[in-house]
């Protein structure tokens, strides 16, 4: 199992920079009930994507994904030309026009803010692509049900950092947590596309290379 998680965890921290998660849930702390709010709209996030890892490890197993090293390479360069290409679009695509902040939770429920969490998890194409190459590797994985369980937790709790960990901060220190997530957010629209573009870009050499290297037996 801790050979998996070497090769998932790596992944799995790829995927959990969401900028825009981030500032959606920083939002909804600054706004009336922010914990219990955010506290919802985590809950969506991580059932969402646990949902969808479940789905995509049991798709694997079900496909039996191939063992033949060759096989196995050329979905890894496939995978990592993937997130090239996203990579690629956000960097050259046209930013959007900035929009005055507000809080999303003027009008918005326990239920509602669940929703929120369950629709931004599900259309968070960055983070999804990401877990396709981590569903592989634990689907091809040699590992029992049970390690494969807890293999998926830790993968799901991690790709999910960027809705849980805001929350957690300001129950620990909640003074210096909303300092610190206005400067966060202030970073993130100054910088976090090409944040998200690094990154994306690194697990993608990550897999390419990776796929070129048992491709050639090396």
């Amino acid at each position: 199992m801790l050979s998996v998680l070497a090769l998932v965890i790596p992944l799995s921290l790829v995927g959990a920079v969401s900028p825009v998660m981030m500032t959606e849930q920083t939002v909804l702390l600054s706004g009336r009930n922010g914990r219990r709010i955010a506290g919802c709209y985590a809950l969506g996030v991580g059932g969402t994507l646990l949902v969808l890892l479940s789905a995509l490890v049991l798709f694997g197993r079900s496909i039996a994904l191939p063992e033949e090293p060759r096989l196995s390479a050329s979905l890894d360069v496939g995978l990592g030309v993937l997130l090239l290409l996203i990579a690629a679009v956000l960097r050259y695509r046209r930013p959007r026009t900035p929009k005055p902040k507000k809080s999303h939770d003027r009008g918005l429920g326990p239920s509602a803010a669940l929703g929120f969490g369950v629709f931004s998890m599900a259309t968070n194409f960055t983070t999804l692509a990401v877990m396709v190459p981590v569903a592989k590797e634990i689907a091809a994985s040699h590992i029992d049900v049970l390690e494969r369980l807890i293999v998926v937790a830790i993968v799901t709790v991690l790709g999910a950092v960027p809705a849980w960990l805001p929350l957690a901060m300001t129950l620990v220190a909640p003074q210096p947590t909303r300092r610190l997530l206005q400067a966060l957010s202030d970073f993130i629209d100054a910088k976090g596309r090409l944040v998200t573009v690094l990154i994306l870009t690194a697990g993608g050499l990550f897999l390419v290379g990776r796929g070129i290297v048992h491709m050639l037996g090396l």
